[in-house]
């Protein structure tokens, strides 16, 4: 269950009445009785959800034990196949002495210049996104309004250069006519186009959304060791899947080498015949390396959440609860690691039936059935997503259950007339626009520098590209950090006013703004005048 506290004093006070109420402001009082005064769980939480955690342990545990009886039953005649012949005397396949096959090793400067790039850039992105939270927290204004304009001049630059470029090299210009250089360059600004439409359509919203990013990089700042956790949590995944990559790789020199019949030119060959479990073995590993990898996530967004909740419902205006990561951590993998496990295997199959269906929609198969079925399921999936918006997030608060944290972070909003999908998606695209200009920023010193240094012709570009990718998905990673702490904040705020408390000012000023939900307003409003 949650947290239960009597109703307490809010701290502070708006101008309007209802900033620090929910906008239900009468409501009636047998039903305002019923309500649950939800705050943050510090007690001993009962584990949840056990069933869905003893079914992901079952597979993990039987990958792992598969894959160690893979390890040890493999075939290791495998490497030598070629080396086998049909023996008529023994209708059999016979080895003669193995082929062995000598390794050359090469090296070039394309590889060393492009291993240096990607160190580098490893070493820097800790640095740049330290800097860029800093910013964030300090300057957001003057950082989000002086980036805004390179959101069209690089990608107008980059389209110009390589237009130039491709026509100035007479290997590309021969490859790649003119016509098709042509379109593809109207297409790219067409696509430009669209982004600048989309930001002077809600533009309305920047200064908003300006202020949502501050104040989410400052619960950020004031949390920084989730910059080591949440990376170390994805390393340990890829830890977690070295072996499972190992079994899969052993499981496949589970087999024979048995003779094999053409029967259009009456000759044997010498072929490999895996095990029939092996199929099954592999459809077993990967779908619990995919689970584990939905989970890592889910639990990811947990952690976030509870170091973030426990920082905002804190009574300590500048500092942060001691050993809030730990407890968030010791929650995950402990009483709530069943809702952790049932939200990433919710989050698997809406990610596999939406690839189902838009896949079925690619090959535009005919038929009312077809229609009607992709609408029913298309509706069901994002009747998952609307649940499954802040329910991991709900439970790191409160330690409820996956089903009674998405049930009941929809009436919490609902009863305050916030939207359980967040409004401000403008934020999202906000953060992901500065990423992609500072690692294209990055990505051309870069290319600059690697021009100067070395001789590496047209090659030096495919090393900048790579480099760029590689902080770009750095900083995907922070803006998903960033994101997450953002919709942590949102649920804080909804359960602050759910209980007419006020815990941190400054979000308050802040997202009291945010427009209502138009959805609930109507019938709540009835409902209200009926009473």
């Amino acid at each position: 269950m949650a947290a239960i506290e009597e109703p307490t004093k809010p701290t502070s006070l708006y101008d309007s009445p209802s900033a620090s109420q929910p906008l239900l402001s009468n409501p009636p009082e047998s039903d305002s009785s019923q309500y649950l005064q939800i705050s943050y769980n510090h007690g001993d939480r009962p584990f949840k959800d056990i069933p869905i955690l003893v079914l992901f342990l079952l597979f993990v545990l039987s990958s792992f034990g598969f894959g160690i009886f893979a390890t040890f039953n493999r075939n290791p005649n495998y490497p030598n196949l070629s080396s086998y012949h049909y023996d008529f005397k023994t209708s059999n396949c016979v080895t003669d002495s193995p082929n062995w096959v000598p390794l050359y090793s090469s090296s070039s400067s394309v590889l060393k210049s492009l291993i240096w790039a990607l160190v580098a850039t490893s070493i820097l992105s800790l640095p740049i996104c330290f800097l860029l939270l800093l910013l964030l927290k300090h300057y957001t204004r003057q950082i989000v309004y002086a980036l805004l304009p390179f959101f069209v001049v690089v990608p107008i630059f980059i389209n110009v250069y390589w237009f130039v470029a491709c026509t100035i090299n007479p290997t590309c210009n021969n490859d790649f006519p003119m016509v098709y250089r042509i379109l593809v360059l109207i297409f790219i600004f067409l696509v430009i186009g669209v982004i600048v439409w989309i930001f002077i359509v809600n533009w309305h919203r920047i200064e908003l959304t300006i202020k949502i990013i501050g104040v989410a990089a400052d619960a950020l700042s004031m949390n920084l060791g989730l910059f080591v956790v949440i990376p170390s949590m994805t390393l340990g995944l890829l830890v977690y899947y070295a072996p499972i990559v190992l079994f899969l790789v052993f499981a496949r020199l589970n087999g024979k080498i048995v003779p094999d019949h053409h029967g259009s030119s009456g000759e044997y060959a010498c072929v490999w015949k895996e095990d029939k479990w092996v199929p099954a073995y592999y459809a077993l590993a990967i779908l619990t390396m995919l689970w584990s990898a939905a989970v890592m996530v889910e639990g990811q967004v947990y952690v976030i959440s509870g170091t973030i909740s426990q920082w905002y419902f804190s009574n300590e205006e500048d500092d942060t609860p001691r050993r809030s990561i730990r407890k968030s951590l010791r929650n995950a993998f402990g009483p709530s690691a069943g809702t952790i496990c049932l939200s990433g295997l919710l989050i698997l199959v809406v990610r596999v039936v939406r690839a189902v269906v838009d896949s079925a929609r690619q090959e535009d198969i005919p038929g009312m059935f077809n229609l009607i079925l992709r609408c029913c399921v298309n509706t069901f999936l994002a009747a998952v997503d609307y649940l499954n918006k802040f329910a991991i997030t709900f439970a790191a608060i409160t330690g409820e259950a996956y089903c009674s944290s998405a049930k009941m972070t929809y009436e919490l909003l609902k009863r305050n007339l916030l939207s359980t999908v967040f409004v401000e998606t403008i934020s999202t695209r906000l953060l992901a626009g500065i990423a992609f200009v500072v690692s294209a920023i990055y990505a051309i010193v870069a290319c600059a520098i690697l021009q100067a240094v070395s001789h590496l012709g047209v090659k030096t570009y495919l090393v900048a590209i790579a480099a760029w990718l590689l902080l770009i998905v750095v900083l995907a990673f922070f803006i998903h950090v960033l994101d997450n702490v953002i919709e942590t904040v949102y649920v804080c705020y909804a359960i602050d006013r759910d209980r007419g408390a006020v815990c941190k000012q400054d979000v308050h000023e802040v997202y009291v703004h945010l427009p209502i939900s138009r959805n609930h307003r109507s019938s709540l409003v009835t409902s209200s005048l009926l009473v």
